[in-house]
């Protein structure tokens, strides 16, 4: 009896978890990281410009309640309480996943929101990758805007 109440919590507890959202990503589908030594201004701020800022930006009603003004914001994430972007682990990073595609209803920029916002390419996952592994640099001050 005690062993079929244990399964049963199990089974409850998983279900309870991917209801909130934490779901088992196959991150043997990332591309790896880019072997450069990544530089936040030059390398990964044009592509969160040009893919993410305009649904993720200043304006009040930024989507899930996720802001990518500045680095605090990017990797705190949004009403998830999830952090978006875990320094040193691109992997394990939401941000990598969805901008990778790895998370169904997740994938971001949204499919239907491509034709304005371009999904980033292997070659650009890979450099978000780098840049995450490599600490999630990104220089004080410094903080994303619109892309012209």
């Amino acid at each position: 009896m005690k062993h079929i109440l244990t399964s049963c919590f199990a089974g409850v507890l998983a279900v309870g978890l991917t209801a909130m959202g934490a779901e088992t990503v196959d991150t043997t589908k990332l591309p790896s990281a880019s072997a450069k030594q990544v530089d936040f201004v030059k390398d990964i701020q044009p592509l969160f410009e040009k893919s993410c800022f305009g649904c993720h930006g200043a304006k009040p009603r930024a989507k899930a309640k996720y802001f990518m003004n500045n680095r605090e914001k990017t990797l705190a994430g949004g009403s998830s309480k999830e952090k978006a972007v875990i320094a040193g682990k691109g992997d394990q990073s939401p941000l990598l996943h969805f901008s990778a595609d790895l998370v169904e209803e997740m994938e971001m920029p949204p499919l239907d929101k491509r034709d304005n916002y371009p999904k980033l390419t292997k070659d650009q996952l890979a450099l978000v990758r780098a840049w995450i592994d490599q600490g999630a640099k990104w220089p004080e001050g410094v903080e994303l805007k619109a892309a012209p």
